[in-house]
């Protein structure tokens, strides 16, 4: 028997998709204007390819671009998305925890496990957009190793802390840690030939995910909810790094979506 809260946002999630779907036609628009390379990614491109839309309990949608193009995105956003949404960054907003960029919808409400409510930020519905970098020609193993020890490393350290000399022995080894993960990586991408793989920036990965950058260009058309989007060139291929498996549905008790609370919108259009 699902709880009220469980109800509620059943009953409201495909409110909140099409508000999401929104969103992404517009940047899909401006990113065709301006001649910006994006594609589906994460459970975005799993729903496109294995439910034709939405993964039916998704609450989310994510898309990637090269990091290098973020500046020119920005920029366009700024001029070219229409009233009511905004772009957010690490750079128009200090206040963010984690380096994922956002177009979001001011007019409605979405909470997040994450978010912080000491912090002033936009919190209304968004589309993720994920930078992706170029890696070095390294193992699959050397990167799960280097990303997912920074990034447990990255969450001690920005996690709050009430402080004992515990806590201070623990900020100083994993902050010697992820200082020595960041020089093996940085390091790597120094001497190793880059451009065969891409993927998220390190202090994004925490799986050690990376994709052969043939799998992603050039992008092609994908059909999401009976309209055409960016996706990457070998769906399958970066589908299979992602999940493995990924046709196969996860048990019934893993079915469910990011979001603590929403409200798909604040005030109605109609009023």
């Amino acid at each position: 028997m699902p709880t009220p809260l469980e109800q509620y946002l059943e009953n409201h999630r495909r409110a909140l998709q099409l508000k999401e779907l929104a969103i992404l036609r517009e940047i899909d628009r401006i990113c065709r204007r301006h001649d910006i390379v994006y594609w589906l990614d994460g459970g975005t491109l799993l729903g496109a390819i294995r439910h034709g839309g939405f993964i039916p309990w998704d609450d989310d949608i994510d898309i990637a671009m090269r990091r290098e193009d973020l500046p020119r995105f920005i920029e366009a956003c700024r001029s070219d998305l229409p009233d009511g949404l905004i772009i957010q960054s690490p750079a128009t907003d200090t206040n963010l925890r984690l380096p994922i960029y956002k177009v979001r919808d001011v007019n409605s409400f979405f909470v997040e496990y994450d978010d912080d409510f000491s912090l002033d930020y936009a919190k209304g519905v968004f589309v993720d957009i994920f930078p992706m970098i170029d890696y070095p020609s390294v193992s699959r193993g050397f990167v799960k190793r280097v990303a997912g020890g920074y990034n447990k490393a990255n969450a001690v350290l920005l996690a709050r802390h009430v402080y004992s000399w515990r806590s201070v022995a623990e900020l100083f080894y994993f902050g010697a840690k992820r200082a020595l993960l960041s020089l093996c990586w940085h390091t790597a991408r120094l001497l190793r030939s880059r451009g065969e793989y891409i993927s998220n920036t390190l202090n994004n990965n925490g799986y050690g995910i990376m994709h052969r950058t043939d799998s992603v260009f050039p992008v092609c058309d994908i059909m999401f909810e009976g309209e055409t989007f960016s996706a990457p060139a070998n769906p399958d291929a970066y589908l299979r790094d992602l999940y493995r498996d990924y046709m196969s549905l996860p048990p019934e008790d893993k079915r469910h979506g990011h979001a603590v609370f929403y409200v798909p919108e604040l005030i109605s259009q109609k009023d």
